[in-house]
C-alpha cells in the first residue's frame, strides 16, 4: 500500500465529508465506476469546491490532474500532492504529465481529468480538451463522466445545494489512437457531460428526489459491467 492509499480515506472523511455537509451534497450512480481496474473520470468544473466533492463522491481513490498553478502555491502544492494530484502544464505539451496520466491508469488506478482544463466561472460547459479521451484510448480504459451542478451558487455558509451525477462507463472502441480520435471521444464526453448537467437541472428542479437514475450513455459506446453478477 502506498502513501496515497493511505491518506485518501482520511481526506475523503474529513476534508470531503467536511465539504459534503456543507453542500448537502447527493450523489447518483456512484455504483457506475468500475470497482477494480485503470479507469479515467472526465469531470466538469465551475467552482473550487468541486475537487473535495468529486473526490468523496467517488468510492475510489482518484489521483487528480490539476494546473502547475495549483502546484506552485506555497501549501497547497505540497497538500494536493501527498493525495497524488499531478501537474500539467496548460496550453502547452507536457510530454510528462501525458507519461503520468496515462501510467495511473495502466497501474490500475482512478486518474480525475477536469475534461475543460480549467473552471468555467459561467457555470457553462466549455470547451473539452483532449486529455481525458487521449489517456481512454492509448490505455483502452473505461471512461466515466462525472458532472456537478449547483457548486457555481454555493458559498461558505449559505448551504446551497450540490448535486453531483455519474454517467455509465464508456469505451471508446473502433476510434483511431490519434488525434482525429482524440476529438471525436472529446465530443462524445462533451454530449455526456451536457446530457448529465440537464438531468441535474431537472432533478433541482423536481426537489433532488433520492430515487433517480442519471440517463443511460448511448449504447454504442457503454463498457460491458464490471459490477458483481
Amino acid at each position: 500500500m502506498n502513501r496515497v492509499d493511505v491518506l485518501w480515506p482520511f481526506g475523503r472523511w474529513t476534508l470531503g465529508a467536511l465539504a459534503a455537509v456543507a453542500t448537502r451534497l447527493h450523489v447518483y450512480g456512484k455504483e457506475r465506476i468500475p470497482q477494480t481496474g485503470g479507469v479515467v473520470v472526465a469531470l466538469n468544473h465551475v467552482s473550487w469546491i468541486d475537487v473535495p466533492l468529486f473526490a468523496f463522491a467517488n468510492p475510489r481513490n482518484t489521483y487528480f490532474v490539476a494546473k502547475s498553478e495549483a502546484h506552485n502555491l506555497p501549501g497547497l502544492g505540497q497538500f494536493i500532492r501527498a493525495f497524488g494530484s499531478f501537474s500539467v502544464r496548460r496550453g502547452e505539451s507536457d510530454r510528462e504529465a501525458v507519461r503520468r496520466m496515462r501510467e495511473v491508469v495502466r497501474e490500475g488506478n482512478v486518474l480525475g481529468v477536469f475534461a475543460e482544463g480549467t473552471r468555467q466561472r459561467s457555470g457553462e460547459l466549455g470547451p473539452v480538451q483532449p486529455g481525458a479521451a487521449m489517456v481512454a484510448l492509448q490505455e483502452g480504459a473505461p471512461l466515466v463522466c462525472g458532472a456537478i451542478g449547483g457548486s457555481l451558487a454555493w458559498k461558505p455558509g449559505n448551504f446551497a445545494p450540490v448535486t453531483i451525477a455519474w454517467g455509465e462507463p464508456m469505451r471508446f472502441e473502433g476510434l483511431p489512437r490519434g488525434a482525429r480520435g482524440y476529438r471525436e471521444a472529446s465530443e462524445e464526453i462533451r454530449l455526456e457531460l451536457l446530457r448529465l448537467r440537464e438531468w441535474l437541472d431537472h432533478l433541482a428542479a423536481a426537489g433532488r428526489p433520492r430515487a433517480a437514475t442519471p440517463p443511460r450513455a448511448p449504447e454504442r459506446l457503454r463498457a460491458p459491467s464490471t459490477l458483481p453478477r
